[in-house]
């Protein structure tokens, strides 16, 4: 499975300087930039994709291949999760949508039981190592956990394809 596979990761809302508006602009265009390289790669032969289902990129990518699989039904979503209440405290509009794309998965992994200092770092690892690529919305910020993912799928030697997420926006990087 690993040829015909990819991970996703990216960045949460708080990290675009429009955070958590989606009707924004920018945002607008980003999710559109994800959906065409999506749409590349599943041209490409990628059939299975895995999100850790974090909010914001990792979320919108798992619309975008559920939407893509209304068309396509060989596409597979599993959802590789850091713990079972990862959305516990989540806003209610956050937590049904996380549900409803959790319940159009095909497959649903628990890398912990409950939160731990490592769970998002161990869930992170375990969709690297599942996948044959890696495809990261990543502004190259080191210290963060999309910045981890992408060393750790360096590391072992995937192909990593990035996504800049201010590049593909009309405002540029918020410093």
């Amino acid at each position: 499975m690993k040829q015909t596979s990819c991970a996703i990761t990216g960045h949460r809302p708080r990290r675009f300087p429009w955070g958590y508006d989606e009707t924004d602009a920018n945002c607008i265009v980003l999710k559109e930039a994800m959906r065409i390289q999506i749409t590349a790669l599943t041209r490409r032969g990628v059939r299975h994709w895995f999100s850790g289902m974090a909010q914001g990129a990792d979320t919108w990518a798992a619309e975008i291949i559920l939407n893509l699989r209304r068309k396509n039904p060989a596409l597979f979503l599993h959802c590789v999760l850091p713990c079972m209440n990862q959305a516990d405290k989540w806003p209610d509009h956050a937590r049904t949508r996380y549900r409803e794309i959790l319940r159009r998965s095909d497959s649903i992994e628990y890398v912990s039981e409950t939160y731990h200092k490592h769970c998002m770092t161990d869930r992170s690892r375990r969709m690297v190592e599942h996948a044959g690529m890696l495809l990261a919305v990543w502004d190259g910020t080191p210290q963060s956990g999309t910045g981890t993912a992408v060393r750790y799928a360096r590391r072992l030697e995937r192909p990593v394809l990035i996504l800049d997420p201010f590049s593909t926006t009309q405002n540029g990087k918020n410093t």
